[in-house]
């Protein structure tokens, strides 16, 4: 018996992964980097992931309870990937740990100033999302205000977007995201 609990598979992993999976091809998507102007860089990579697994995230945290063991396997997920990644860039052993340690404190602090953006609303207080994406998303650069416009409209109408989609079916690994927003796109 004990040794079954300790083989037992996560019944989360797998619609986890392909919700990840999902996640790192909208973050891929050229038009981020081309037309609005995020960095094409590791850290501009990075800053896109963690903005849409934030998203997802964000919606699985309103079912509470009934998804709480997915988002967990998601989040596992997404710094299981961070891990891999570093190791194959070569970073060594003992410096992965505290490196993924970072990531994770990060993340939870770009979570928290995306989710008060969100909470602030465009209408209200549209500068809460727009600074929370200047200092996170395009904390290297200086994007262009039509850019930085955009991405906060892309980001609440995604976040309306997955409000709308079906928990089973975010449940079994699929989640739709639009299309990126144009350069000239406003919220």
């Amino acid at each position: 018996m004990v040794f079954k609990r300790l083989f037992k598979r996560n019944p989360c992993e797998a619609p986890a992964r392909a919700l990840y999976g999902a996640i790192v091809a909208q973050a891929r998507e050229p038009a981020f980097y081309g037309d609005l102007g995020v960095p094409d860089t590791l850290d501009g990579r990075f800053e896109l992931i963690a903005l849409h697994s934030f998203l997802v995230l964000h919606r699985l945290k309103r079912d509470g309870e009934s998804t709480a063991d997915l988002a967990q396997s998601l989040f596992d997920v997404l710094f299981q990937d961070m891990d891999a990644s570093l190791r194959e860039m070569g970073a060594g052993d003992l410096g992965v740990g505290r490196r993924v340690k970072t990531m994770v404190k990060g993340f939870y602090g770009r979570a928290a100033s995306y989710e008060a953006g969100l909470a602030q609303g465009l209408v209200d207080r549209p500068e809460a999302l727009s600074a929370a994406l200047r200092r996170n998303l395009y904390g290297t650069v200086e994007p262009g205000a039509a850019a930085l416009s955009a991405m906060a409209g892309y980001v609440a109408r995604e976040a309306a977007v997955l409000a709308r989609q079906d928990t089973e079916v975010l449940a079994a690994g699929a989640v739709v995201f639009g299309p990126p927003p144009g350069p000239g796109e406003s919220p």
